[in-house]
């Protein structure tokens, strides 16, 4: 088994490898060899040897890929060529799966719906089949898969049965009578007949169809059922077509194959066809292989017809060929059959060399692996097999166990093979010594590995002496070499050692061009002595750095040293270059110098030494060029080359250096020097920011003649506020007004550093208030510091701004008021309207009021009430009496405003002054108006009241003053009448004060008895009232007596009694009661004196009771028990015979049950006797309780009775009180407690007469009592008589009888009795008989769970698992005891978790079992549970978490598939990273439909491992998502596959275009570069693009791009460059491909200024047809529309004559007008004309000239 696994042949059983077995024994000793010196008994034990010639491997499996079964047939999967599989599935919808072989596990599935899918054997093509619905017809299609476009179709008139890839350009057609093949070249061309079927392949099943390499023949297959005698042999028939002789020759072959071979002698190589047949001939089976040439020349060799045997085993009788490959590179043939069986012969001899069977399930398709000389099969069972030449043992397997030295040789040297070294050396050394040089010069030529190119070998051909008259050996030699190959470096150096000294250049030249010569140092140094061009070639290409500079050196191109130096990573003497150079070109030199500066790893020279040469030469410029792009990094270290270039320029040219201050391109040199030397050259600004010293800057500073304003501002602006101050006071003194300007600007831009008031400050230091004005001008609006805005304002003023003053006085709310008013009033402007916006808005209207009269400018007074602030008018009135103004002029300025006057106000400011009488006409014009204002009837009622003219009519009959304004007025004037005023308005508080105040309390009396007001009255009757003792005394006597309204009375009582005065309400009420009045008989006025008696005087109840009879007792006698009146209370109860009431209060209140008795003897009432019996009963008087409820007959308390009797424990007592209950009423409780007395006091045998008695016991819930009090006999017996065997079972257990207990809980069959009896079992140790218990509590659910913690706590687990385990027997065994028990093997036996587990997996609680296991940590049963239960998530996290027990690939990979949660997805792909990286491909392929790609290309590159899951990103990247498309470019940038990335970028857009474009653009692989050309010209920057093509002269790409852009001085520019870079051919070509887009002008110009017109004619012929059959078109369209509109006008005129009645009179025809000859102008659209192709010009005839048809 072990041998067989070698050759890559594992047998599936057993059985299947003992008949193998079988088969090779009995073969052996029946099978002859047909060769000479081959024997298959050999053959077949090298096969089982370790060297075997062929190695078979397991590439991939179709069903790994998710490939169904089903589907891995002859017609559903195709392979042609070693890079793709393409398979067609048809369910569970249609579609087409394509497997690239370099990415196998990242297949492209497509959903398409064909008969039949091919792809291309080298690109992205896939061409479809599928036939035409109700037709037999079929519908070809290629499809671009990268471009996704269809690329053509054909509809082929007859049904294709077999189609095939004969070449990658060609399709092979096989219908049922032809074979057509279909070119993918030309987008309209259809398929051509090539030949029709024989007759010999009608009814034949096609397998395959081939034609040669060089296309000239073609050879058709198929098979067809074997003969009647074997039908089971099938019968294989091959048709051969000469494509140059169009003849056909039928042969038998089931498979077939064509190769190239050259054969000795002839130098063209042959066409040969091997195939293989196996035939049925008269009994005989006849298996052969066959080589021929085909198309031999006569005159040539030829090759010699070949042939060998097939020989299959006796088992494999039947078997036959299905395919057949043949290595190009080793020249081997390989015939695969149906069973799996591999032949390999060599193709030049057909000797065997190798057989075995390679696969177990039958093969249907083969391909060949031409990159590894093997081949491709593919089996039934979805197995794609590679087998290949093992190179390390096929040589000496056939030089030793075949004994086949000849073809050993010559198969080392077609494949160059180890292993045979020895025999060629052999063969060279016999072929030398038999002066057979040429045959010698063959062999070492071929030799395998080269083992024979060495110098001992050019030594050996020096050797032997040149014979007159022929070619010397050595000649011989190296002209065999030069045929074959490449020489080495000692070969290359000899044979051009033999052409120098023959001076042949040329030949030197060829074979370099050829690369015919190995180049080497030697070498070089050979051919300069011939050519120092050559040599220089030779150097480069031999990498000798030293000589290669050298000779660039010589030819003075020392840009080249510094390409070619860094490219190489060399690094020459570049002082001595640099010298070399500043001696004859200067300018040169400063290039030179920075282009080494630019060198990657920095500069080789030091920096000072390049500029010190220049400067040594006076090179100033030159100097300040270098040091300019060299100090560019602006670094630390470059300070002093920094202040050298600065001090060469301020003293040579200071424009310069101050342009490269003013860039600030340094900020590391000495800024002091250049400060002074700033200064000198008058460049003040520069001088003045590199100072850094004040007195420096206050020196420089005051040359404001030579530095521009702006400038300075600026520069003022970088300084501290201190040194900025100071500059400032430095240019003021200097020249105050001429620098005031600046000083102005310079506040205004930098007021927040320097500080507003340090600004203000300077000013006013200077007393420049025309500066402060500007100044603050423009900071006032975003200020809001009030002194900014007082010195605005103080600014404005001094300047004679008047009117800036008034707007900021009237707009700001920031200035201080009251410091503006005073400066405003001692300016004294002569515009007061400032002063008056300040006063009004901040209210000094006094103060302006004032400062107008004293000036004598009442005008301003009159106007500022009157048009600026009417309301303003009391205050200026009231100012005015102060001052003594005339009364005329105020009251004519009252009048002026009356209708806008506020009279509050105004009235107030004249009472203050006691001037109102002032207002009398005014008020009364106002009333006579009808004013209702309540200010205006206040101030008039003040003036009647003062003046006594009848008040009190005015303050009875006015309704609009207030009473409480009025009525305050008069409380000074005259107290009754502000009471007046007062109760009018009903203000209480203000009249109690009034009349406190002035002893008017009878009048206060009457009044709040009148307004019966609860506030008033708390008010009045307040203890804080110090008046409140003679207002009530008011109230009493005289109010209240005077008063006939219940209301009044009943409000004056309650007051009093909210006020809790009961002593001044019993002397109210006893005299509103007790003597004669209105209301001495009312009920609720006795009750409230009685009432008020109890709270407040307690004597004088008991007289009240028995001097008042009309009172409501039950309520008074409640409220005197309340009041603990007990006395009274039991009086007034008697009183109204209210006896229980009464005895209540001898029981509850006076405490006396002895009065009690003696007064239920009195009154011999049953209730009496009952409260009684029930006090008795408080008192624990038990027995005196019972005989005093039987003397009341009272059953009702006899549940109350109950349980004091049982608490007393007077049973006996209690059977007689039962007894006389029993007879009243029939209760369950009552019959009940009395059997419970009975047995309370044993009497046993009453109990069981009673029982036997009618009665209307609970007995179960009597004898559930006993148990618990543990009178067990007592419960027995009632239990027994009820029939209650559960509770009987359970007191029997009690009673220690378990026998007996089981017997009754089986009659009870009860969970509950069961789960007691087995308990006590359990504990008693009695495990039979609580296992008898326990199976009748297991199959309930519920009680599964108590009985099994019951066993687990008493620690008796066998005996739980034993009990459980015959629980699972039961006929009605539930989930929960299969469950119960996995949860118990979990626990205590874990070893059969497993097994209980998988045999029950149906029956379990699966929930339940996962946390037992998860407690339990059996992590591999848990994550089989989560499985069961489809908990996908927690089966993964299960896995992930505990890998080391629970982790199997496959499983997981099953797992994760289904999981819900998208997060467990990335977790596993974190877990597969950590520990299983190199199978994470594999997973991330499963979940790619799933994944979030971009968060998976995140998480791996974060964790630096983005190359690992390259295959994953390939497979998806079809998606197009942009992190995958980025991350694979990345990958495929630093890999440098510009193959794959610049597929990616075809067909995947979603990325950053433009980064990727910069990313490459620099690379050092011209291709790379070449597709960040591509990616800009995708992107639209086509002058990028072209740009980049330019720099590697891709100038294709180029002229490809500019044509693309469709811009027209893009493609002229372009063949502007062509022209300066002297490429003419370019020129020419850009005229082509950029057709469209070049003006015909442009192109004459550009060919007249450069004498090119020779390659621009066939252009512009081209442009004139173009036109001239463009104006052709357009005079026709011309004549046309000129014909038309002609017979349009005959055909009016006809009408027109016809309808005209005069038409007779008519001349027959009008003189035409005159008309212009001119062309027409071009139409609008030319819908009938063929678009031009876009992207160039059209295509043109042969020769390149257009056809020149007439006009």
């Amino acid at each position: 088994k072990k041998s067989l696994l070698l050759f890559g042949f594992l047998p599936s059983s057993i059985t299947d490898l003992q008949v193998l077995l079988h088969s090779l024994s009995s073969c052996l000793d029946h099978i002859s060899d047909s060769s000479p010196g081959f024997s298959y008994r050999e053959l077949w034990s090298n096969m089982a040897a370790p060297n075997a010639p062929i190695t078979m491997k397991e590439v991939l499996t179709l069903p790994s890929v998710g490939i169904n079964q089903q589907f891995i047939t002859f017609t559903n999967v195709t392979m042609e060529s070693d890079k793709y599989i393409c398979v067609r599935e048809t369910s569970p919808q249609n579609s087409v799966v394509i497997i690239d072989m370099n990415m196998p596990m990242q297949p492209l599935r497509r959903p398409i719906t064909a008969d039949s899918a091919l792809m291309n054997p080298n690109s992205r093509i896939l061409a479809l089949k599928a036939q035409v619905p109700g037709t037999t017809q079929d519908y070809l299609q290629m499809f671009n898969i990268e471009a996704k476009a269809k690329l053509k179709s054909h509809q082929m008139p007859d049904q294709v049965e077999f189609w095939k890839w004969i070449t990658p350009k060609m399709l092979g057609l096989v219908t049922q009578n032809s074979v057509y093949h279909w070119s993918i070249d030309g987008c309209d061309s259809e398929p051509v007949k090539m030949f029709d079927r024989a007759t010999k392949l009608e009814n034949n099943q096609i397998i395959n169809y081939k034609c040669s390499p060089n296309e000239k023949w073609l050879v058709l297959i198929g098979i067809a059922p074997g003969p009647p005698e074997r039908p089971q042999l099938v019968k294989g028939n091959m048709q051969l077509f000469s494509v140059d002789q169009q003849q056909t020759q039928s042969l038998d072959a089931h498979a077939a194959s064509f190769a190239q071979f050259k054969v000795p002698g002839n130098e063209n190589p042959s066409t040969l066809i091997s195939f293989a047949t196996k035939s049925f001939n008269a009994g005989q089976i006849t298996s052969n292989v066959h080589v021929i040439e085909l198309g031999a020349l006569p005159g040539k060799a030829s090759f010699t017809k070949k042939k060998a045997d097939l020989s299959f085993l006796p088992d494999f009788a039947d078997d036959f060929p299905v395919a057949m490959q043949i290595s190009n590179k080793f020249s081997l043939i390989y015939v695969i059959t149906k069973l799996g069986l591999l032949f390999v012969y060599d193709l030049e001899t057909a000797s065997p060399i190798y057989r075995n069977r390679i696969s177990t399930d039958p093969i249907f398709l083969t391909s060949e692996a031409s990159s590894v000389g093997g081949f491709y099969a593919i089996n039934r069972r979805g197995q794609v097999l590679l087998a290949t030449v093992n190179e390390a043992t096929i040589i000496p397997f056939i030089s030793g166990p075949l004994k086949n030295l000849e073809l050993a040789v010559n198969l080392a040297k077609r494949g160059n093979l180890p292993g045979a070294e020895d025999l060629v050396v052999k063969r060279f050394k016999e072929l030398f010594d038999q002066t057979k040089y040429k045959e010698a010069a063959e062999l070492a030529a071929e030799s395998p590995r080269g083992i024979l190119r060495t110098p001992d070998t050019v030594a050996k051909f020096q050797s032997v002496p040149v014979q007159a008259g022929q070619t010397p050996p050595l000649l011989q030699y190296f002209g065999t070499l030069l045929t074959k190959g490449k020489l080495n470096s000692y070969e290359s150096l000899e044979l051009s050692r033999l052409v120098v000294n023959q001076n042949k250049k040329n030949l030197l030249k060829n074979w370099l061009e050829e690369d015919k010569l190995e180049c080497s140092e030697e070498l070089g140094d050979l051919v300069k002595t011939l050519d120092n061009d050559l040599a220089l070639e030779i150097y480069i290409k031999a990498q000798t750095s030293p000589k290669v500079v050298a000779a660039l050196a010589e030819k003075r191109e020392f840009d080249n040293i510094l390409i070619y130096s860094e490219k190489v990573k060399y690094t020459p003497d570049y002082l001595f270059l640099l010298q070399t150079i500043l001696r004859t070109d200067p300018q040169g030199a400063g290039e030179f110098a920075v282009k080494m500066s630019h060198m990657k790893g920095g500069c080789p020279l030091d920096i000072n030494t390049i500029t010190d040469l220049f400067l040594q030469r006076n090179l100033i410029r030159e100097a300040t060029a270098f040091l300019l792009d060299v100090l560019k990094p602006n670094l630390p270290e470059h300070a002093f080359l920094q202040t050298k270039v600065l001090e060469i320029n301020l003293v040579t040219f200071p424009n310069v250096a101050d342009a490269i201050l003013a860039g600030s391109m340094f900020s590391h040199y000495d800024r002091p020097r250049v400060a002074q030397l700033c200064e000198k050259a008058g460049l003040y600004i520069q001088s003045l920011k590199h100072y850094s010293e004040l007195n420096d800057i206050k020196r420089v500073i005051v040359n404001t003649h030579a530095i521009e304003p702006q400038a300075l501002v600026d520069f003022l602006g970088t300084l501290s506020s201190d040194w900025a101050m100071e500059c400032m006071k430095e240019l003021l003194i200097v020249n105050p007004r001429g620098n005031l300007q600046i000083i102005v600007q310079a506040c205004k831009e930098y007021c927040e550093q320097l500080g507003v008031d340090a600004c203000i400050k300077l000013f006013e230091q200077f007393k420049s208030y025309e500066g402060l004005y500007f100044f603050l001008g423009s900071y006032v609006r975003m200020s809001e510091d009030p002194e900014v805005h007082f010195k605005y304002i103080e600014a404005s003023a001094k300047t004679g701004q008047i009117k800036e003053v008034e707007r900021v006085t009237r707009e700001s709310n920031f200035y201080d008021a009251e410091k503006t008013k005073n400066f405003l009033m001692e300016a004294k402007l002569p515009d007061a309207r400032p002063l008056i916006n300040v006063c009004d808005r901040f209210g000094f209207v006094p103060d302006l009021t004032h400062y107008l009269y004293i000036n004598n400018m009442l005008r301003y007074i009159e106007g500022y009430v009157q048009k600026v602030n009417p309301g303003s008018a009391p205050l200026v009135v009231g100012q005015l009496l102060d001052d003594e103004c005339p009364e005329d002029f105020i009251k004519g300025l009252i009048i002026s405003v009356r209708s806008l006057l506020l009279v509050e106000p105004l009235v107030e400011e004249c009472e203050k002054r006691n001037r109102l009488r002032l207002l009398t006409q005014f008020l009364e014009h106002l009333v006579t108006e009808g004013s209702q204002d309540v200010h205006v009837h206040n101030a008039l009622g003040k003036i009647i009241i003062d003046s006594n003219n009848n008040p009190e009519r005015f303050l009875t009959t006015n309704q609009y003053y207030d009473s409480r304004v009025v009525g305050k007025y008069c409380e000074k004037r005259d107290p009754t009448l502000a009471v007046v005023s007062y109760r009018r308005g009903q203000c209480d508080e203000e009249l109690i004060n009034v009349t406190n105040r002035n002893s008017l309390f009878k009048l206060q009396a009457r009044y709040v008895v009148e307004r019966m007001d609860g506030d008033l009255w708390e008010m009045v009757l307040d203890e804080k009232n110090e008046y409140r003792r003679q207002v009530i005394d008011q109230v009493v006597s005289t109010a209240l007596p005077e008063s006939k309204s219940p209301e009044q009375v009943s409000s004056a009582v309650k007051a009093f009694m909210h006020a809790d005065l009961p002593h001044e309400l019993i002397e109210l009420l006893e005299k509103i009661v007790l003597q004669n009045s209105d209301f001495s008989g009312n009920i609720n006025l006795q009750n409230l004196l009685i009432l008020t008696a109890v709270k407040a005087d307690t004597s004088r109840v008991m007289d009240y009771v028995n001097r008042l009879e009309n009172f409501d007792g039950p309520v008074v006698g409640e409220m005197a028990v309340e009041a603990q009146l007990f006395e009274e209370a039991f009086a007034i109860f008697k009183k109204f015979n209210l006896n229980v009431e009464a005895v209540n209060v001898l029981l509850d209140n006076i405490k006396s049950i002895e009065r009690a008795a003696e007064f239920a003897f009195r009154v011999e009432e049953d209730s009496v006797w009952s409260q009684v019996a029930k006090a008795q009963l408080r008192e624990g008087l038990v027995s005196d309780a019972i005989e005093s409820f039987i003397r009341a007959e009272d059953a009702t308390h006899f549940l109350e009775m109950i349980r004091v009797a049982e608490d007393a424990n007077v049973y006996d007592d209690m059977v007689s009180y039962l007894l006389m209950v029993r007879n009243k009423v029939k209760e369950v409780k009552v019959d009940s407690e009395l059997i419970y007395a009975y047995a309370k006091i044993d009497r046993l045998s009453e109990v069981e007469d009673f029982i036997l008695m009618p009665n209307v016991a609970n007995l179960q819930i009597v004898g559930d009592r006993m148990y618990d009090e543990a009178m067990y006999q007592a419960a027995k017996i009632v239990y027994a008589f009820v029939s209650n065997w559960g509770k009987l079972a359970v007191t029997l257990v009690k009673l220690q009888q378990f026998q007996g207990a089981v017997d009754a809980a089986r009659k009870a069959s009860s969970a509950k009795t069961w789960k007691e009896v087995c308990f006590a079992c359990v504990d008693a140790e009695e495990f039979r008989l609580g296992q008898i218990c326990g199976l009748n509590i297991i199959i309930q659910v519920d009680d599964l769970e108590e009985v099994s913690d019951f066993y687990q706590k008493k620690g008796f687990f066998s005996e739980l698992i034993s009990l459980m385990e015959s629980g699972l027997g039961l006929e009605r065994a539930h989930m929960g005891i299969f469950t119960e028990l996995g949860v118990l093997y979990a626990r205590y036996r874990y070893e059969k978790l497993i097994e209980h587990i998988k045999l029950f997996s149906t029956r379990l609680n699966i929930p339940k079992l996962i946390r037992a296991c998860d407690e339990q940590q059996h992590w591999q049963e848990l994550t089989y549970l989560y499985i069961q239960y489809a908990e996908f998530d927690n089966a993964a996290t299960t896995v992930m978490n505990h890998s080391p027990e629970a982790w199997e690939h496959v499983q997981f990979k099953d797992i994760v598939g289904k999981v819900a949660n998208v997060e467990v997805y990335y977790k596993a792909v974190h877990f597969y990273l950590l520990e299983h990286p190199d199978i994470i491909n594999d997973l991330l392929n499963v979940l790619a439909l799933r994944l979030d790609h971009t968060r998976v290309v995140d998480i791996m590159r974060k964790a630096g491992h983005l190359r690992l899951i390259k295959p994953y990103m390939v497979a998806v990247q079809s998606n197009n998502v942009s992190a995958v498309n980025e991350a694979l470019n990345e990958i495929y940038v630093e890999e440098e596959d510009y193959e794959r990335l610049r597929e990616s970028i075809d067909l995947h857009d979603s990325f950053d275009q433009i980064g990727l474009a910069q990313k490459i653009e620099k690379h050092e692989l011209v291709e790379m570069r070449r597709v960040a050309a591509y990616i800009y010209k995708k992107a639209g920057k086509w002058k990028q693009s072209i740009a980049l093509s330019k720099k590697d002269n891709l100038y294709k790409d180029c002229m490809e791009t500019a044509s693309q852009s469709g811009d027209h001085d893009l493609a002229e520019h372009l063949l502007v460059y062509f022209i300066e870079q002297g490429k003419k051919e370019c020129y020419a070509t850009c005229l082509f491909v950029c057709y469209d887009l070049i003006r015909p002008d442009v192109a004459l110009e550009l060919a007249w200024i450069n004498n090119i017109i020779d390659l621009t004619f066939p252009y512009l012929l081209q442009v004139m047809r173009e036109y001239t059959g463009k104006v052709d078109e357009i005079i026709k369209d011309k004549l046309e529309a000129q014909k038309e509109a002609k017979a349009k006008e005959q055909e009016e005129n006809e009408v027109m004559s016809q309808q005209n009645m005069y038409a007779q009179l008519l001349p027959h025809s009008l003189p035409a007008q005159p008309m212009l000859l001119s062309l027409p102008a071009p139409p609008m659209q030319l819908a009938l004309t063929a678009p031009q192709p876009m992207g160039g010009m059209p295509l043109m005839p042969p020769f390149g000239m257009p056809p020149m048809g007439g006009y």
